[in-house]
């Protein structure tokens, strides 16, 4: 008995302010690698391997797109209530709570002024570790908050979608906030402000119907799930396989509903790229390339012109 005790291993278990998946190491999704979690975390949440993207902390979120010691938490202030007095497996105030409790914030949602390499912003981070993500009234009241404030003090605004959709607690009052979202950022079209949205793993539902997909640039992480119904639902539905990878972040920018899909390690450089540009701003004189992008051997002026086509050519296709 006492080697079987000798053998025997404890659970590993994570602190409560660690957000890091559970274990000491955990076998990777895309490519089945072991991953020590805290070179996971120290690596933005990405598997050092073969590049999986992990769902991200919030804070881990902001600390990556905002300029260090630049972050003014705006949110905070509202709390979710329970005007339907509603009850499922337990009361929603008692679901709150304790989530409440766990992730340290009353509702799904961080907004606050910032900068990213400079240029002024209002970040706006959805929490999916909070109830799903889930969008109910106080979600939406803090976004349409954050976007009429953006336009007052002429800020850009930049949203981090993670979804699982409205707020099923809060019954038709959940389905409102689509609405107010959408309203809401007219106050940044009548400044010929930029909106930008990052969507991530996963972004779906009323989210997705409403503010996520109004951005003026529509980005993605690699291999996000962006839907309204989730794939299961609609293959149910139709009874007709679905194409590989449908609905994924990859699968979308083809189809056109996307701008671009942009790995988690140049997200902050490609944003604050995209924001000078919708400012009217001029670019850094010398931009890094991204990673995975090749740079130009010769510069542009060195490239042809219709002038300098050989005579061939011209003759060539006037005939």
């Amino acid at each position: 008995m006492a080697l079987e005790r000798w053998f025997r291993r404890s659970k590993p278990t994570r602190s409560d302010e660690d957000a890091t998946p559970a274990g000491l190491w955990l076998k990777c999704d895309g490519c089945a690698a072991q991953i020590y979690r805290k070179d996971l975390a120290q690596n933005l949440f990405t598997c050092p391997e073969c590049g999986h993207h992990y769902r991200m902390p919030v804070d881990a979120r902001i600390d990556m797109l905002a300029d260090e010691g630049t972050f003014e938490r705006w949110s905070g202030a509202l709390a979710p209530t329970d005007p339907l007095a509603f009850v499922d497996t337990e009361p929603y105030p008692e679901r709150m709570e304790r989530v409440q409790e766990k992730q340290g914030r009353p509702d799904a949602i961080v907004t606050g002024a910032a900068s990213m390499e400079g240029v002024p912003v209002v970040l706006v981070v959805m929490d999916f570790f909070f109830a799903g993500g889930s969008m109910g009234s106080v979600v939406g009241e803090e976004i349409a908050r954050a976007a009429e404030r953006a336009a007052r003090e002429n800020r850009a605004l930049v949203a981090v979608t993670a979804s699982g959709g409205a707020r099923m607690q809060e019954g038709a009052l959940s389905l409102m906030q689509l609405a107010k979202t959408t309203v809401a950022l007219e106050a940044l079209a009548e400044k010929r402000l930029p909106y930008l949205t990052i969507l991530t793993d996963p972004t779906t539902g009323g989210v997705t119907a409403s503010f996520a997909t109004l951005g003026d640039v529509i980005l993605a992480e690699p291999d996000a799930l962006i839907c309204f119904a989730g794939p299961r639902v609609i293959q149910q539905t139709i009874k007709q396989d679905l194409p590989e990878g449908f609905q994924r972040a990859e699968f979308l920018l083809k189809k056109g509903m996307l701008d671009d899909v942009v790995p988690r390690a140049a997200l902050k450089n490609r944003v604050a790229n995209l924001l000078r540009l919708l400012r009217g701003e001029r670019l850094p004189d010398r931009v890094e390339p991204e990673e995975g992008v090749e740079e130009l051997e010769a510069p542009l002026e060195d490239a042809p012109t219709p002038e300098s086509k050989a005579p061939e050519e011209e003759v060539s296709r006037g005939a």
